[in-house]
């Protein structure tokens, strides 16, 4: 009897986005036809598409707030700049600049730092889940609880994966025995 040979997630995934190959789709539309499992995996690939679809393309930076903030801090650099009667000692300059000039030098170096964190680090949207990497492993997220999968640095070759159907995944081979772990939660 021959054992089926179920195509690799990345193979459905590729399915589910009509990425495949023309051979590769019609192997994988035939076995489809014939396997509830790899349907079901399927259509999970699909949903998780049309999430993906849903939602927004970039993060919403507030940018009318931050351009409300840099006329102020201008501003602000301006009337200051008058107070002290225009002319700054060079201790006092910021990249060369003085005055007017090291005002908006420093608004628009506030802009990008703050632009840079909101990108860096974006908030999930409530109640979706988050799946992201760790400096030692990697980490789903939801609301206030997250799971987790972490390894210590440098101590053999480990691959992390993530499913459409709510799990992660570790394999990790001992470079000393070769021994090959596998471990994988489910959420």
């Amino acid at each position: 009897m021959r054992a089926i040979k179920h195509p690799s997630e990345a193979a459905l995934a590729l399915h589910a986005g009509g990425d495949l190959g023309p051979i590769a789709q019609w192997r994988t539309a035939r076995h489809l036809r014939r396997c509830r499992v790899c349907r079901e995996e399927l259509a999970a690939f699909q949903g998780v598409r049309r999430v993906v679809a849903e939602m927004p393309s970039e993060p919403e930076i507030p940018w009318n707030r931050l351009a409300a903030e840099m006329q102020a801090n201008i501003r602000l650099g301006l009337a200051a700049g008058e107070c002290a009667g225009g002319n700054l000692p060079a201790s006092h300059s910021v990249f060369g600049f003085t005055g007017w000039r090291a005002a908006l030098a420093l608004a628009s170096l506030t802009v990008v730092v703050a632009a840079g964190l909101m990108l860096r680090h974006p908030a999930a949207p409530a109640g979706q889940t988050v799946l992201e990497a760790t400096a030692d492993g990697i980490q789903v997220r939801r609301g206030g609880e997250s799971l987790g999968m972490k390894h210590g640095a440098g101590t053999g070759n480990v691959s992390y994966s993530a499913s459409a159907q709510g799990s992660i995944g570790e394999s990790y081979v001992d470079p000393v025995t070769g021994d090959v772990t596998m471990t994988r939660v489910s959420w």
